[in-house]
């Protein structure tokens, strides 16, 4: 599974890309509000930190307009990825896009019905909404089954980015399903290393390392 984090905070992206864990970034219009800093500047600053595919959304609903600002967005590197909203001046949007082989993201999904609907207009990605499905009452890892099902029924090449990941259990039941991206915050991904027995297991190592009053 593919590891995205969610974030614009390009110091986290650079922590994380280090580790070479990282396989891209998504970006939405909060996230840029929240680091404070200019729209463009700070997704090619993004897109110079990793390989893989940065998620740059859109901020119009009409489909013209979405295409003007695809236009400006794509040209700031080759792993942007316009990100466009599960609705039809979407999804037309979408379909334009990936038919000149521009990478997009079909984000807001939340249902299987409009993730068919994505595939079948030539996404890239397709981005589920797991903690926000859950917050409605209904599971979001139900709707990733329902997705898994239907791609592979169809052979549909678009991949399952989950997104809306708020723990670590989601990001291992995805695992388990077969999303092929997820994406989550900084915190979310750091926190996957930890464990109290890895942590136990240190503290006796280095304590037992201590007795021997060796040095390396």
């Amino acid at each position: 599974m593919k590891f995205f984090v969610d974030t614009a905070e390009t110091k986290d992206i650079a922590e994380l890309a280090a580790t070479g864990l990282l396989d891209g970034v998504t970006t939405n219009p909060s996230l840029i509000a929240k680091s404070g800093r200019d729209f463009i500047e700070v997704t090619r600053e993004i897109c110079g930190l990793v390989d893989g595919p940065v998620s740059a959304e859109v901020v119009s609903l009409d489909h013209e307009e979405m295409m003007r600002e695809a236009e400006i967005l794509r040209k700031i590197a080759d792993n942007v990825c316009i990100k466009v909203p599960l609705t039809f001046d979407g999804l037309k949007t979408c379909k334009k896009l990936t038919g000149d082989g521009t990478m997009v993201n079909v984000t807001l999904c939340f249902s299987a019905n409009q993730a068919l609907l994505a595939a079948k207009a030539g996404a890239t990605f397709v981005s589920p909404f797991i903690g926000r499905h859950d917050d409605n009452g209904f599971d979001g890892l139900d709707l990733i089954r329902d997705m898994r099902l239907i791609y592979d029924n169809y052979g549909f090449e678009t991949e399952i980015l989950a997104a809306s990941i708020r723990h670590g259990v989601h990001v291992l039941e995805c695992a388990r399903i077969g999303a092929d991206v997820m994406t989550a915050p900084p915190s979310v991904i750091k926190g996957l290393v930890k464990h109290v027995l890895t942590d136990k297991g240190l503290e006796g190592f280095l304590a037992d390392w201590a007795k021997t009053g060796q040095k390396l």
